[in-house]
């Protein structure tokens, strides 16, 4: 058999490595940071869908990011989710927060009426000219929004408390929307005798729906309490949590931005401690103490 020549050698060489190469995908010169995830639940928006687009495309334009919203139906899902750091963001409620604050980072608190504060509202039936407090709905069904909501279930338990009742056998029966808004349907259809909602959903509806909310009369307020927040995931770097922050406290500033916050009923976002959440958490170490 005759031997190869060097230079064939050579040659079967180079096209051996060509091919090898050829079955290597390429990776480009910069590559694009991968999209930041936002979870958030339910809330009284009509149009959704279009204002989610508009509020991803004017983040996007601000952080040079792809945003994708991630949406579920109860805050548990969502604070798993940014817990185990599959969401980068996530808009939650205090009393989820203040149970997890040493794990979760504290981004911003949105502004209500000039203020990072709300109130949880107990409303009836508006035919029931009867009942003056939640005292007044011993024995009847009551309406929760979500067992991880301040307003829609920690506050009633705890004004239960206060006053010496067990919320567990207080009522007759209670159960969950897992929406605040529903809470005040079912209530104005009197599937529930009464319930518990977010103030500022309650107050925002009624400028949207005042018909939904005129089936409901407040009974009562709580003491004003941190609004919602926006929390990252534990392990977030620090200039991404800042350049995100640094986006929502400046909405207000950016026509675009303020359109938005006018939809949503808010003034704008701000930078908390927090300390804002303190109340909540005594609120639920006074139920754990059942």
């Amino acid at each position: 058999m005759r031997l190869m020549s060097s230079s064939l050698r050579n040659r079967r060489n180079f096209l051996l490595q060509a091919a090898a190469l050829a079955t290597v995908p390429s990776l480009p010169a910069h590559a694009e940071p991968s999209p930041l995830r936002i979870g958030l639940t339910p809330v009284f928006l009509d149009d959704q869908i279009n204002f989610l687009a508009r509020w991803r495309a004017w983040l996007e334009s601000r952080l040079g990011r792809s945003i994708v919203f991630v949406q579920r139906g109860n805050y548990r899902e969502i604070v798993d989710l940014v817990l185990g750091g599959k969401l980068d963001f996530a808009w939650i409620c205090g009393y989820p927060y203040v149970r997890h604050r040493h794990e979760l980072k504290l981004v911003a608190v949105p502004l209500w009426h000039g203020k990072p504060l709300y109130q949880s509202y107990l409303i009836v039936t508006a035919d029931d000219r009867r009942s003056k407090s939640l005292l007044d709905l011993r024995g009847r069904i009551f309406a929760y929004s979500d067992p991880d909501s301040n307003s829609g279930y920690l506050y009633p338990r705890y004004a239960l408390t206060t006053h010496g009742e067990n919320p567990a056998s207080f009522f007759s029966r209670t159960f969950f929307t897992w929406a605040h808004r529903k809470v005040v349907e079912v209530v104005g259809v009197g599937l529930a005798n009464g319930g518990a909602v977010d103030g500022y959903v309650w107050e925002a509806l009624s400028i949207s729906h005042p018909r939904l909310t005129g089936t409901t009369r407040i009974i009562e307020r709580s003491p004003l309490l941190g609004h919602p927040p926006i929390v990252a995931r534990p392990n977030i770097p620090r200039t991404e949590l800042e350049r995100f922050r640094a986006a929502l406290v400046t909405m207000a500033a950016d026509i675009q931005g303020a359109e938005l916050l006018e939809q949503l009923h808010l003034d704008g976002f701000v930078e908390a401690a927090p300390a804002l959440f303190d109340d909540i958490a005594r609120m639920a170490r006074a139920v754990r103490a059942l």
